[in-house]
């Protein structure tokens, strides 16, 4: 004699509340809906393996994901306070960066610098304000591969202090009659620090308004 199955799901379940959604099934929960599944199967007609084994996938595949994601939450809350810490660090000093627009508040000498991988027979720097006017040009003379520190004191052709503002310094490189264009690295005081969100790196607030990327930062000091 065939034993019917019951399709009233009180059956399977009882008179406990509603279940959560799949989404807050834990590893006990699910544990119990199977052995359950096994207790009220039609024993002429039982699970197939296949079918338990698939449904075993889904718990691990699902309990795994839910394991990742705590793992990338906590990896992502560590990485953040390391940034606020390295940004708390920064605020305040001064950083060498690949740039080649620096801030003159009236007073202070922009410092700055080049990397040669040759020898130049001359190093050329053209400083231009705002208006794309040349204001001075700096003559380094021969210089070795490597690093060449230069400085500006603010002063324009005639000697005179120019405005505080942005100047941009467009450096070259001599070699014979051949004329290179080459970076430069400018130096820049921190006021402060924007966390980066979404993935975004954080920014560095500079003195006179313009910001840079923490990557484009060559030396801190």
């Amino acid at each position: 004699m065939t034993t019917p199955v019951s399709t009233d799901t009180s059956a399977l379940f009882g008179t406990q509340p509603a279940a959560a959604s799949r989404s807050d099934l834990g590893q006990e929960d699910f544990l119990t809906l199977m052995i359950t599944q096994f207790k009220n199967q039609d024993p002429f007609e039982p699970m197939d393996n296949g079918e338990f084994l698939g449904q075993l996938a889904q718990f691990s595949t699902v309990n795994g994901i839910s394991s990742l994601n705590s793992s990338f939450e906590g990896l992502s809350s560590a990485l953040q306070d390391e940034q606020a810490l390295q940004a708390a660090n920064l605020v305040g000093r001064s950083v060498l960066a690949d740039t080649d627009v620096a801030w003159f508040d009236g007073t202070a000498d922009i410092d700055g610098a080049i990397e040669l991988g040759a020898t130049a027979s001359n190093v050329e720097i053209d400083i231009v304000n705002a208006n794309g006017e040349l204001v001075k040009k700096l003559s380094l003379g021969e210089q070795s591969p490597g690093i060449v520190n230069f400085s500006w004191d603010g002063r324009d052709a005639s000697g005179d202090v120019v405005d505080n503002g942005h100047y941009q310094m467009n450096a070259r490189v001599l070699r014979g009659s051949n004329v290179e264009s080459v970076g430069t690295y400018l130096r820049a005081d921190v006021e402060s620090v924007t966390l980066g969100r979404l993935g975004r790196g954080m920014t560095l607030n500079l003195a006179g308004g313009s910001t840079l990327s923490l990557a484009d930062v060559h030396q801190i000091t």
